[in-house]
């Protein structure tokens, strides 16, 4: 099958993602709608980024509150999580997400590769994208995450 136009990737990894977040977590979702940004993406507690490369290239964020990723660990594990284990879940969800998409976006003919998870804790800010796709997703009873997709479209 041949490389599908950037604009139809772009959809098949936007809607993988979400297809991706809903059988990865077990609870209750509820996802907002996508919206644009451009840099810098600001970070205020804990994240894991991931990067793709392939017939898509670009970046994976998953970021929120340390208590919203200790509470869908709880759920997943069944024990709370904090401090390095809660980190190193963060990087494993992100993991879970990503590898799941490249799962999901093959069946349509994109092939991308991903990166091994990076873990970010603390406030901080990413440059280095043009624009991004932001998509909250709240969890019943156990806050928001944000999924921000940056994808290079060059």
């Amino acid at each position: 099958m041949g490389k599908l136009s950037l604009s139809g990737n772009i959809t098949h990894i936007l809607n993988g993602t979400l297809e991706s977040v809903k059988s990865v977590i077990p609870m209750p979702l509820v996802v907002g709608q996508p919206s644009l940004m451009t840099a810098p993406l600001e970070q205020t507690e804990i994240g894991v980024l991931i990067g793709m490369v392939g017939h898509v290239r670009g970046r994976l964020v998953l970021e929120s509150a340390a208590k919203t990723f200790g509470a869908i660990g709880e759920a997943m594990f069944g024990m709370p999580l904090e401090g390095e284990m809660l980190q190193s879940f963060t990087g494993e969800l992100g993991n879970m997400l990503a590898g799941k998409l490249c799962t999901i976006v093959a069946s349509h003919g994109v092939d991308i590769d991903i990166t091994p998870p990076t873990v970010m804790v603390g406030s901080s800010k990413l440059y280095g994208f043009d624009r991004a796709f932001r998509v909250p997703v709240a969890i019943e009873g156990k806050g928001e995450i944000h999924i921000i997709l940056m994808l290079e479209t060059k």
